[in-house]
């Protein structure tokens, strides 16, 4: 079920909101909190019911997990919680493995080796890397005394969340169950309704109007390039609209999970911060997909070493770090190539700032510089991000190469033609998008600063008025994008593959 069509918003979705909140009003927190969690599998189980089965056996396994390494603690042996930890860490990383890399591991077999070892039909469980992660650093916060859930109930809405459950964010549970303990969740208002579809309004934009408009560009393009080398001018096309595709996408995505939310009045964390702004691959990981940055350098960057072993071993570990993270997209040696290429961006960027360090002039400010210079810092960091979405993007390691080969006037014999108006037409949209990505406040900023700041500085009346104009404005937009979006192809969020 995906959020943008009409099953979802005027179906599911109003039936889970308004059931959630007349059992909190009849039967208490707690019944409404199971209620929430049962709808969460049923829309988890939309798309496959077979595997809500598997989910529900991991939150089960994980809770059950979870009071071990608890009773561990609590007995003699020092060393019982750490190999409990272990156990049930190897357990998830195993179950992740064999749905998501076993046939990747036995195609690499059998192109290293002369065996001829059969595939199996395995289909890749949405977000099974969400809540297989969610549920490992819950695990390791448990182990280190910062997280403890009692409940199963609340619990396995942690997990099974439907806002984030099937393309993230990745929660903490320290950002999540304190906040359904909260009775103000369980009633609803008309300031999280206000903020919350102004979210998912601007998310269904992005994803509706602006992503699965560029999507369609980027196919065309990197299907011509499995073929061969292309035209200097259609590569970069090509690889520009798939930059705007998974931007809108995923932050669009990230936008409507914020609202779904908020209409409850739970507060997901923000996964973009207008990544495309950064002037260095450091900043652009602060700000692209935040969760998931937060995971990697939290549990396994820092668990590896971090910095605390010198600078050879930081950049090893940077490096390391990144390639597990890209191999954690997908089961491709291209999503390998993806994470190699950011880690070494990092690597190259950790080493210019010790560099620069060492020689700034004295009284010299970090970070100081020329407009002239933080423009060309942007531009190269942008630049560097477009090149390493090509392997992400591309189906294999050969179609990866045309592409950047072609990019890069190595096309072959490929002539270069006289654009036609479609292609000028896309052009001009691919600038002025990355003007928007560049240039305008983000979603956050809009929404829950500026908007929201507005409902502050009026009467509660005017307040109210203004906010229920806005929800009923935003209805109409939901409508019309819930329409735009069954008119064509529904294209899946390109997270859901992960």
């Amino acid at each position: 079920m995906l959020f943008p069509t009409g099953e979802f918003l005027f179906v599911y979705l109003p039936i889970t909101l308004g059931m959630f909140f007349l059992i909190a009003r009849l039967a208490g927190a707690n019944a409404a909190a199971g209620w929430l969690m049962l709808a969460s599998l049923f829309f988890y189980s939309f798309w496959r019911p077979i595997h809500v089965l598997l989910l529900v056996g991991s939150i089960a396994f994980n809770y059950v997990a979870g009071g071990m390494i608890l009773r561990a603690k609590e007995g003699g042996d020092p060393l019982a919680p750490r190999r409990v930890l272990t156990f049930v860490v190897a357990t998830n990383l195993a179950v992740l493995a064999y749905f998501k890399y076993f046939n990747f591991l036995i195609a690499t077999l059998n192109d290293l080796t002369a065996l001829d070892l059969p595939r199996m039909d395995i289909t890749l469980p949405i977000g099974i890397s969400f809540f297989t992660f969610t549920q490992i650093a819950y695990l390791v916060d448990v182990y280190a005394g910062k997280a403890v859930e009692r409940s199963p109930i609340r619990y396995s809405l942690f997990v099974a969340y439907f806002p984030h459950l099937v393309a993230g964010p990745v929660l903490h549970h320290a950002q999540m169950m304190p906040q359904f303990r909260e009775q103000r969740v369980y009633s609803p208002e008309l300031r999280n309704f206000t903020i919350g579809i102004s979210f998912l309004v601007v998310g269904l934009i992005k994803k509706v109007i602006i992503a699965d408009s560029f999507a369609p560009i980027a196919n065309e393009v990197f299907a011509s390039a499995a073929g061969g080398g292309l035209a200097i001018e259609t590569a970069w096309r090509g690889i520009l609209a798939y930059t705007m595709q998974i931007y809108f996408d995923f932050s669009g995505y990230s936008d409507m999970a914020v609202g779904l939310s908020r209409l409850i009045g739970v507060q997901l964390p923000y996964n973009f911060d207008s990544p495309y702004k950064s002037v260095n691959i450091i900043e652009f990981w602060r700000r692209w997909h935040m969760t998931l940055s937060a995971f990697l350098r939290d549990y396994l960057y820092i668990a590896l070493g971090g910095n605390r072993m010198g600078k050879v071993r930081r950049y090893v570990n940077l490096l390391t770090t990144m390639l597990l993270g890209g191999l954690w997209h997908g089961a491709s040696w291209t999503f390998v190539i993806w994470g190699g290429l950011h880690g070494a961006y990092l690597v190259v960027n950790h080493g210019w700032r010790w560099f620069a360090g060492r020689n700034r002039a004295p009284g010299a400010v970090a970070g100081s510089g020329t407009f002239i210079g933080r423009a060309a810092a942007s531009a190269i960091t942008m630049l560097c991000v477009v090149v390493a979405w090509v392997p992400f993007r591309a189906g294999s390691v050969h179609e990866a190469g045309n592409m950047i080969s072609s990019m890069f006037g190595g096309g072959g014999n490929v002539p270069s033609v006289a654009l036609e108006p479609e292609q000028v037409q896309q052009w001009v949209w691919l600038v002025v998008f990355l003007l928007v990505a560049k240039l305008l406040p983000n979603s956050q900023e809009l929404v829950d600063g500026r908007l929201a700041r507005r409902f502050d500085g009026v009467s509660m009346q005017h307040a109210r008025r203004l906010m229920g104009v806005l929800v009923g404005a935003g209805a109409v937009v939901i409508v019309l994008m819930a329409m735009i979006s069954e008119s064509r192809s529904v294209t899946e969020f390109i997270y859901f593959n992960f």
